[in-house]
């Protein structure tokens, strides 16, 4: 388990800048998309996509374990993101505002019960054909899967996502110790999900 918080650790710095933690000039730019949204500015809707589709279409994989439900919560959430830009006040990170939206989004699909019927989300696959290591990142995600809801999405977001136990609060409406907490559980359980052979049997919870 050493090894899986050093590796998650060292990548928290690349993954910050994909999803969430982004320079300051990066932020303003896209709070200005988001004005000119309010303004109906149909161009600034189509860079704010441009810009979000990818992260977000990530994100919400990761939340629904389905291509095609993902991607049609994308679109839901750009929709949002349309239709209540003037309800972001510039207190948080845009960042922060719209992937509180999809975190949502993706939190109303499943308690409709739409996603019963789901597959199990994959890791991202390695750019070079590393059989071993495709298999970790495999038997990592498992892991992750037998956590509880709450226990799963706080470690998304902040090791896959970067995000700090701040910016984690605010997308999922709770406290910061709340994420705090949340944390040392899924790292006490990961601990020993992970120290099991690969081989064994995942135990139920």
């Amino acid at each position: 388990m050493s090894g899986f918080g050093q590796r998650q650790e060292a990548s928290n710095e690349a993954m910050a800048h994909r999803a969430g933690k982004k320079p300051d000039g990066e932020n303003e730019r896209e709070s200005a998309l988001l004005r000119r949204i309010v303004q109906r500015d149909r161009s600034a809707i189509a860079e704010l996509y441009r810009l979000y589709h990818a992260r977000l279409f990530k994100f919400v994989f990761r939340l629904t374990h389905s291509y095609s439900v993902a991607d049609e919560l994308v679109n839901d959430v750009m929709l949002l993101v349309w239709q209540n830009a003037a309800s972001f006040r510039g207190d948080s990170r845009a960042s922060t505002w719209i992937f509180g939206i999809a975190w949502r989004q993706a939190m109303r699909r499943a308690s409709r019960g739409k996603n019963a019927h789901l597959q199990p989300a994959r890791a991202d696959e390695p750019a070079r054909d590393d059989r071993a290591d495709i298999e970790r990142r495999d038997w990592v995600w498992r892991g992750l899967r037998k956590l509880p809801q709450a226990q799963q999405l706080t470690t998304v977001l902040v090791f896959y996502y970067g995000l700090s136990y701040l910016e984690t609060a605010e997308i999922t409406h709770c406290s910061v110790n709340t994420v705090k907490t949340r944390m040392f559980h899924a790292r006490r359980k990961l601990r020993e999900y992970l120290a099991e052979p690969e081989t064994a049997e995942p135990r139920d919870e």
